[in-house]
């Protein structure tokens, strides 16, 4: 199950949004073997915990959120950024929103080393940033629709529900995660947890000059603008 689109349209354009996606794309053709082929630059650029905690690779706090291990990996990471961080960017402006972006990244970062500081293995990925995106805009929007796609074996069926609902069974699976490593994965799920509370904090002050909870009793946890209706398209029937 995961997200396809929003009801929560934007007012300007997401120029950083782009951006991000951009570079994240552009770093990830960089160093694919099949595409450019400089791999080097993702085992310079990784996070490795254990050389952070005794003061070497510093630059992998902040570069490792550019880089992906595979197609699935940033396919999955650019469709949550390009979801939920043009409604961000919209209400926090282009500067604010980056700001914002990078310090969730680097609290994921934190987040992760906290939970293992003498893990060897690089960690990669914009997830923990884009995590905080998630927080900040379930701090924000609580009750936006959101579209998902959920997959059971055969049956494939799109359906909406609050964002909420969405990204609270996220955060709680991560924590689960987290706990139980799910079978020793390698999915860094205390960074996406950190990510996602620092997201929530970071945003309070936008929050805040919104009107606090008087912002969510004008508008309902919705947006504070129109949603976005889209079309469905039936099959008609044919009858006998």
């Amino acid at each position: 199950m995961f997200p396809i689109r929003d009801h929560n349209p934007s007012e300007r354009t997401p120029y950083v949004t782009y951006l991000l996606v951009f570079l994240n794309i552009g770093m990830f053709l960089l160093t694919m073997p099949w595409a450019f082929g400089m791999t080097g630059l993702w085992d310079r650029l990784a996070l490795y915990p254990v050389a952070v905690v005794n003061g070497e690779y510093m630059w992998g706090l902040l570069t490792h959120m550019f880089l992906h291990a595979g197609p699935l990996h940033i396919a999955g990471n650019m469709l949550f950024l390009w979801i939920f961080g043009d409604n961000l960017e919209d209400q926090m402006g282009h500067f604010g929103f980056l700001i914002f972006y990078l310090a969730s990244g680097l609290a994921a970062a934190g987040a992760q080393i906290a939970a293992n500081p003498q893990e060897g293995i690089p960690m990669v990925g914009a997830s923990g940033a884009i995590a905080g995106v998630m927080g900040g805009y379930l701090l924000l929007f609580p009750k936006a629709r959101v579209d998902v796609l959920a997959i059971i074996i055969v049956f494939i069926k799109v359906f909406t529900i609050p964002a909420w609902v969405m990204l609270g069974v996220w955060f709680i699976l991560q924590i689960f995660g987290g706990f139980s490593l799910m079978g020793g994965d390698s999915v860094a799920y205390w960074a996406h947890a950190g990510g996602f509370v620092a997201g929530v904090i970071l945003a309070l002050p936008v929050f805040l000059r919104r009107g606090g909870p008087s912002f969510w009793q004008r508008t309902h946890g919705q947006p504070p603008h129109p949603p976005t209706q889209y079309s469905r398209t039936r099959i008609p029937q044919v009858r006998r």
